[in-house]
């Protein structure tokens, strides 16, 4: 493949004063086990609106390095690669895991990237440059293949959102047996509806308060029931169940009426995980957990190999995350897109790159 690459890209930083800001940058050169990528979409997490767009939350490790070209949710194609590269090529379509990790500790041999603590690990659009830029330097190690059939937009919401949420479904285990709940409606929410009903859960229950993403849950028919979130979530719940509560309960909100909404509202024997980052919660461990026999869950993005099983499972279920985007934008209009997803009146954002490839294009 012969791509011209440009000595000067844009890319955009996050101050931490709510506001998103366009810089030039140089155009990196791989080295040795690294590729250059074309950026062709970089969808925008909650996260970084959480812990980085409004102000910079966190230190060391795991904390924004200001002037850090932003984006944890990177999807592009191979324009270059430096070497000792061995199984990537230019031209090559591919998803960017967003922790680059050591690769020699515990964590990172089991795949847990994301736990590695090691004074290496740096993650994309945190301690190391990320994808809102026409270009990304990435370590061959951190990449897993998008195929044709997925689009760039399908990709990039794999790199973090649609990962995590499949991590937390697999730890919690759910078929055809379990009634779902999933408080918290965002990107995160809706990708657990997705997922959940593809493994066989027979009614999902969505519960939100924003009024904006009551309606495109409502709109995207991906739940048999979505109700305002408020004190009579517990029992309009149950009723829903017949009485008894779901199996298997999501909250992808970090709120604490929410999570207690989610123990309460599950069944004896119950799994409830906590994928939403953030906040407190309050509750009964008697009352609420031990007499019911129930299971609190916390997990915290995924693994690599999991992220390419999951690519694996969406082109097997007909699924593309990209239903999820209510709105795109080109890095020019990139800071309006932070201000939206900051709104939270929307569902997924998307930054594209030139015209983003559809399905099965290789541009």
């Amino acid at each position: 493949m012969s791509t011209r690459i440009a000595d000067a890209m844009k890319g955009l930083v996050l101050p931490g004063n709510s506001t998103a800001e366009l810089r030039e940058f140089p155009v990196p050169a791989p080295g040795h086990g690294e590729v250059l990528i074309r950026m062709k979409s970089s969808t925008i997490c909650g996260s970084d609106i959480r812990c980085i767009y409004h102000q910079h939350l966190g230190k060391g490790p795991e904390g924004y390095q200001p002037g850090m070209i932003a984006g944890h949710e990177p999807c592009g194609q191979i324009v270059a690669c430096g070497a000792g590269c061995r199984r990537f090529a230019s031209g090559d379509r591919v998803i960017v895991y967003h922790i680059s990790g050591c690769g020699v500790c515990n964590d990172c041999r089991r795949g847990y990237m994301i736990s590695c603590t090691s004074q290496y690990r740096r993650a994309y659009g945190w301690q190391r440059d990320g994808g809102m830029a026409d270009y990304l330097l990435a370590e061959e190690k951190d990449l897993v293949a998008l195929p044709d059939s997925l689009s760039y937009s399908d990709g990039a919401q794999v790199a973090c959102g649609f990962g995590t949420v499949y991590e937390g479904i697999e730890r919690v285990g759910v078929s055809g047996n379990d009634a779902v709940l999933v408080t918290g409606l965002g990107p995160v929410g809706l990708a657990t509806a997705m997922l959940a009903r593809a493994m066989g859960a027979p009614q999902i229950i969505g519960a939100e308060t924003h009024p904006a993403r009551l309606e495109l849950a409502r709109s995207l028919k991906l739940f048999d029931a979505v109700i305002e979130a408020g004190p009579e979530v517990v029992s309009r719940v149950r009723g829903l169940t017949g009485g008894a509560g779901v199996e298997r309960a999501f909250d992808c909100s970090a709120s604490d009426a929410a999570r207690l909404a989610c123990i309460q509202a599950t069944r004896k024997w119950g799994r409830i995980c906590f994928l939403g980052e953030g906040g407190t919660t309050g509750f009964k461990p008697s009352e609420d957990i031990i007499h019911d026999q129930k299971t609190i869950y916390g997990s915290w993005v995924t693994t690599i190999w999991r992220m390419e099983e999951l690519v694996e499972r969406l082109v097997r279920w007909n699924i593309h995350p990209e239903t999820l985007i209510t709105h795109r934008f080109t890095l020019d209009q990139a800071p309006g897109a932070y201000a939206l997803m900051a709104s939270g009146a929307c569902g997924k954002v998307a930054v594209v790159f030139d015209e983003e490839a559809g399905r099965g294009a290789r541009s």
